[in-house]
């Protein structure tokens, strides 16, 4: 088992006579229960009964179908900093084949905040690997408003060569677009008034680029009485943005505008909404929807 060599220094706290099942098939029984939305021990062990056949393919059992007692006394005994460190390792490895967009997004974790204490509920700071559908790794803060500290470590697990790296205005920092072109990746940053005097005139150079003959990509969707349609622009055309910002690794900049039409009751009523970018990479097939 190739993969368990990346947990090879955990070690097994169980009682001797609690170690009838080996603590690495335990471990991978766990992880494919996991990859296919298991969530608990019950779930673990049911996973195992109903795969036996696909398990038996790479994993001995040779004391039979592990219960989900044996998952929970197992867990219960790992020393979860050395399972944390291992399982960022098996990611890290991972993400080194992973290409495509890496999207970097921040949530709040439901049922998390302690109102016995009064701590503020856990924000977690993700990357998720849109082609392969898996999250690469993660780092936790107390608040959003760590997002910003939390990326650049986040950043740092992964393997961005052939990535392109997708984050919301928050993310659009000058040390962040640095460190994502300095590991050999692209980027595609949303840009709000956080950079002030770059969005302003991101917001001028695109509003000059309003002609008919501008290059512009369109797409209408409708459904439920509702339709938006999204119209995106790309300039790479931004030698005057480069000499006065000379944001790392810039390449383009777009807008995409969003026009939203909304029926009820016979009445119709219509939104616009603009939002811009900037890029690392001048052909994009990145879906900014």
């Amino acid at each position: 088992m190739g993969i368990m060599k990346y947990f090879s220094e955990i070690k097994d706290h169980r009682a001797s006579n609690a170690r009838r099942h080996n603590l690495y098939e335990l471990l991978m029984i766990a992880l494919c229960s996991c990859l296919c939305g298991g969530l608990t021990c019950v779930d673990m062990a049911d996973y195992a009964e109903d795969n036996e056949p696909f398990l038996r393919d790479f994993l001995t059992l040779k004391n039979g179908l592990p219960s989900h007692d044996t998952f929970s006394r197992l867990f219960r005994c790992l020393d979860p900093e050395m399972f944390s460190a291992c399982f960022r390792g098996f990611m890290a490895a991972f993400a080194e084949a992973a290409k495509g967009v890496v999207a970097i997004d921040g949530k709040t974790l439901c049922n998390s905040f302690d109102t016995a204490s009064g701590r503020s509920p856990l924000y977690m700071v993700s990357a998720w690997a849109c082609e392969n559908r898996l999250v690469l790794a993660q780092v936790a803060t107390e608040e959003k408003s760590n997002e910003i500290t939390a990326i650049p470590i986040l950043l740092k697990m992964l393997s961005l060569e052939g990535c392109t790296v997708t984050i919301d205005a928050m993310g659009a920092q000058r040390a962040i677009s640095q460190q994502i072109v300095d590991q050999g990746g692209d980027y595609a940053l949303a840009l709000k008034g956080n950079q002030g005097t770059l969005h302003d005139d991101v917001r001028l150079l695109m509003k000059d680029q309003d002609r008919p003959e501008t290059p512009f990509h369109r797409t209408v969707d409708g459904d439920h009485g509702r339709i938006e349609t999204r119209t995106a622009t790309v300039e790479t055309n931004i030698a005057f943005l480069q000499e006065t910002h000379d944001w790392p690794g810039l390449e383009a900049v777009g807008k995409i505008v969003r026009e939203t039409e909304t029926t009820k009751k016979g009445v119709t009523k219509t939104t616009t909404e603009t939002s811009y970018y900037l890029f690392a990479l001048i052909a994009t097939s990145v879906d900014l929807s």
